[in-house]
């Protein structure tokens, strides 16, 4: 039978009668694309995967909380390639008409792992697009599931990992079709004395977490060009653009694709990419500070802002000192809540909006405060956690995330709190 069977799943070959040219080995592409990965991609050894999640799982302690935090992230990490690996093997035999021989499976674990090797830069890709951490979720699983459902159509003209993002962003750019989202100005609050202007108003708007920009082996370039391209000043910056510039601009200016890649990408010409930023890139310049280095960042908090942060901590626990806040605040401080509708700009009008909620003997009285600290878009963060009166549990209540000037707080972004997990914080402390 040799010569006579397919190579890769055993069944007939199509005849040859008549034809020239050398004779068939597989039966169809999708076998003759199964074999090529068998020889070029190493299967991941799940086995090894399952027993790395035990080990680690069995070492979990709460203390040192860096120590516990790090294995925390390694294990949700390996939880979900598990799962996603599960995931694809499933859909391949809901979508498989006859019984899926041993290689099948193989093949549907290797591409589960290959993709997987992606899913950090493609969050972010996703994030950037659509400035909501919840739906770059949901954009990063149905990009995965649109490479699984086309994995026959990767001819290998581009790199594997260009492939999945001309998916992510297609998926991104359909999402944005779907949504429609405009960025409006905030509605004035009446009876509110407020500084300038209204700001703009995006509720789909959230923070993303520092321990998921970058891997520990992530290449040194990666890490700088998330330093300011991560940052809300700039995602907020990015959403005034139409869906289609926002994607020339990210992969272009972002990521740094020469202008032929992005419109192959992008399926249109070079004129048309070079147009489209050159629409795009005075739009940002109105929306970003004047001189570039005036939000561009170094990776981590700077030692003065740490402890600008601690003191902001001890300032906002409702016990602590009112003027040492408002030593903190620059005078046109601005404070939004997305997607909360308040907003306030300037220092006065935060500070007697806040002081009621601080006040035990204030009909608006909220509760006592603790804060935990933490890193959101290369930006310093407190993580707020109120026990109401009559209780004894401090439930997460508010992100708060410091956009620091000159020694002072220039704008602080809070908001909700049901993303506290992604950043390693728990929902409820004693």
């Amino acid at each position: 039978m040799t010569g006579k069977v397919c190579g890769m799943c055993g069944g007939p070959l199509p005849s040859k009668a008549g034809s020239r040219g050398r004779a068939a080995l597989y039966c169809s592409a999708a076998c003759r694309q199964r074999a090529y990965r068998s020889r070029h991609d190493p299967t991941p050894d799940v086995e090894t995967l399952i027993a790395e999640v035990g080990r680690v799982a069995n070492r979990l302690t709460p203390r040192p909380s860096d120590t516990f935090f790090a294995d925390l992230t390694a294990l949700t990490s390996d939880v979900g390639r598990l799962r996603r690996i599960a995931q694809l093997a499933l859909r391949g035999k809901e979508e498989n008409v006859t019984p899926a021989p041993v290689t099948e499976t193989l093949d549907e674990v290797a591409f589960a792992g290959k993709i997987e090797q992606h899913q950090r830069e493609l969050r972010v890709h996703c994030y950037r697009m659509v400035g909501s951490y919840d739906d770059a979720e949901d954009l990063v699983q149905e990009t995965f599931l649109r490479a699984w459902r086309g994995r026959e159509g990767f001819e290998g003209r581009s790199s594997f990992r260009a492939w999945l993002y001309r998916i992510a962003t297609n998926t991104c750019l359909d999402f944005l079709r779907r949504t429609k989202r405009s960025p409006r100005p905030y509605d004035q609050l009446p009876g509110v004395d407020q500084q300038g202007e209204p700001p703009q108003f995006m509720p789909w708007l959230q923070p993303f977490p520092d321990s998921q920009l970058a891997s520990a082996e992530a290449e040194p370039g990666e890490i700088a060009e998330t330093r300011e391209t991560m940052e809300l000043v700039f995602l907020a910056a990015i959403q005034h653009l139409p869906p289609r510039q926002r994607a020339v601009v990210i992969l272009n200016d972002v990521l740094g694709w020469k202008a032929a890649e992005t419109a192959e990408l992008l399926e249109t010409t070079v004129a048309s990419v070079t147009s489209a930023l050159q629409r795009a890139r005075p739009t940002l310049r109105q929306r970003l500070p004047e001189r570039r280095t005036d939000w561009a960042r170094t990776a981590q908090p700077t030692e003065e802002e740490q402890v600008i942060l601690r003191r902001y901590m001890a300032a906002a626990t409702g016990s602590g000192d009112s003027r040492v806040m408002a030593e903190l605040l620059r005078e046109d401080v601005l404070v939004t809540m997305p997607p909360n509708p308040l907003w306030f700009s300037g220092r006065d009008v935060f500070l007697n909006f806040v002081a009621e909620s601080f006040d035990p003997a204030s009909p608006a009285y909220f509760g006592e405060w603790k804060h935990l600290p933490a890193i959101a878009n290369r930006l310093p963060a407190a993580a707020g956690y109120v026990r109401r009166p009559g209780t004894r549990i401090y439930r997460a209540q508010v992100l708060d995330v410091l956009r620091i000037e000159d020694g002072k707080v220039a704008e602080i972004t809070a908001f909700e709190p049901h993303l506290f997990p992604a950043f390693g914080l728990p929902l409820t402390i004693t």
